[in-house]
């Protein structure tokens, strides 16, 4: 039964929490599988992480004295402890970008029952001399239609709270704990602990709009010509070295033209990456139309030569990777003649010697 002494109602809370303390670890990963599931097939894009804990016990009783306790006695309102934490189960949901973060907090609006949202993304940046860690901070419950499901029923009086950052942020906020006296503290002291968060700010920025611009720039490829105009002079006089440079094979166009040889196969991003950057060490100005003359007039002869390597090593494998690398090989043996390595060449060289043969 509520009272206003504070004794008794730590001693009741410590029971609450020492009998109950399984069911609050239940509880939290019920809460995370519920919000996995939930972000799961929405346009949001990769979260991170989704993880919990569940508040120890004495930290819980000394947030409630920092935050409730002399209030309540003031206004002589008798209290359970348990009733002011709604931070007692926590969830964390780390996203790559702060734009996320807005998406996340729509889809657990839909799923939960809302107590109280604080935002302390724009506490922070509504106050010039402010610093601290950003986030958005939900204290969530089930709702009606989960409560009365048997699954759930005995979570439905333990609300929990949920704070969504960004990558970004969750770095910043770890810093954030370990600096320590920032309130009272000299003015060049705090100056530079600003600029300190400004940068992670900027950089949470900054990686969303690298995130926007390679989109638009896969975008583009996706629309673009397959094959640019063939210019066998590279540069003309009325084309500059940048408009050259720009025509350089990248990992954007590399996929545009290999996807289209190559329909059914999946070029992840990392390898698409590092075999680009193979590519240009052989010839820094190879270009997207060079790649695509390659492919359209070699790729015939290297299937063929596919087919008979797998018909003699059935246990291995002949990737569009290492298609594309004897494309450029026939292509250019001279520039390219690192691009396979000695095995592989000489096993090509023979077998295309035969082939060569055999058609004349």
């Amino acid at each position: 039964m509520a009272s206003l002494n504070f004794e008794k109602e730590k001693d009741s809370f410590r029971k609450f929490y020492d009998s109950n303390c399984k069911l609050f670890e239940k509880a939290k990963k019920a809460y995370i599988r519920i919000i996995s599931s939930s972000l799961k097939g929405t346009d949001i894009g990769e979260v991170t992480k989704i993880e919990g804990r569940v508040k120890d016990k004495e930290e819980c009783l000394k947030k409630f004295n920092r935050k409730y306790q002399s209030k309540l006695e003031a206004d002589e309102h008798p209290y359970e402890i348990k009733d002011y934490l709604s931070d007692l189960i926590g969830i964390r949901i780390i996203c790559l970008y702060e734009d996320q973060i807005e998406m996340v907090s729509e889809v657990l609006k839909q799923r939960f029952k809302i107590i109280d949202v604080t935002d302390k993304i724009s506490a922070v940046e509504s106050t010039e001399d402010s610093f601290g860690y950003k986030g958005l901070h939900m204290d969530l419950a089930l709702n009606d239609q989960m409560s009365s499901l048997p699954k759930y029923q005995q979570y439905a009086d333990y609300p929990f709270e949920v704070q969504i950052r960004s990558l970004i942020q969750d770095a910043w906020s770890v810093l954030d704990h370990k600096i320590k006296y920032k309130k009272s503290i000299p003015n060049d002291l705090k100056r530079r602990i600003n600029v300190l968060s400004a940068l992670f700010e900027l950089a949470d920025r900054e990686f969303k709009e690298i995130r926007n611009s390679t989109t638009e720039l896969i975008q583009q490829a996706t629309v673009a010509p397959i094959s640019d105009p063939l210019d066998d002079s590279r540069e003309t006089a009325g084309q500059s070295s940048t408009a050259v440079s720009e025509k350089t094979v990248n990992a954007f166009s590399f996929l545009r033209v290999a996807g289209h040889f190559f329909r059914d196969f999946e070029f992840e991003d990392y390898k698409v990456d590092d075999f680009v950057q193979d590519i240009l060490k052989l010839h820094s100005g190879f270009q997207k139309s060079d790649l695509h003359k390659s492919l359209n007039q070699k790729l015939k002869t290297i299937r063929d030569y596919s087919d008979y390597f797998m018909a003699k090593n059935p246990d291995n494998t002949f990737s569009p990777y290492t298609s594309i690398r004897h494309c450029l090989y026939l292509y250019d043996p001279e520039t390219f003649s690192r691009i396979l390595s000695k095995g592989p060449k000489n096993r090509f060289e023979g077998w295309l010697r035969a082939y060569l043969e055999d058609d004349a």
